[in-house]
């Protein structure tokens, strides 16, 4: 376990970017935290750190977004408005997981039977001064 102080939100940018840089295919970052504690600014600079120069928006009413293009392929999904995982699974989970790209989860949480050990989880906490506690779990 890994945990950093973001004291923005273009630290939290630049740690996403960071971690983009380093990701390899097939990894799935399942993200949890509250309303504005920086999970898209997170996701933003990790698709920035594979390489993808477009915009990244956070895809609540389209349940995942695709950003194609860059050093891998990223499937952001946003798990907001789900029920459970059979919904999750309903819209092509296992495929998104076999296409060789990356996957960032945004509120993980809801449908956290969905994920295997090789998960890699990002917990974000608000602190006092606009900052930001952000942890990395891995069971690998």
């Amino acid at each position: 376990m890994r945990s950093f102080i973001c004291k923005s939100e273009e630290e939290t940018e630049a740690l996403g970017e960071q971690l983009g840089r380093a990701a390899a295919a097939g990894e799935v970052y399942a993200l949890e935290g509250d309303l504005g504690a920086g999970k898209t600014a997170f996701t933003r600079g990790f698709a920035r750190g594979l390489g993808f120069g477009g915009r990244v928006t956070s895809p609540t009413f389209a349940i995942v977004g695709e950003y194609l293009g860059g050093r891998l392929d990223l499937f952001h999904f946003d798990l907001y408005r789900l029920g459970s995982s059979d919904e999750l699974f309903d819209i092509g989970w296992e495929e998104y997981l076999g296409r060789g790209g990356v996957c960032v989860v945004e509120w993980a949480q809801r449908c956290a039977d969905a994920f295997d050990s090789d998960t890699i989880w990002v917990r974000f906490e608000k602190l006092p001064d606009d900052e930001r506690k952000i942890t990395l779990e891995c069971d690998r």
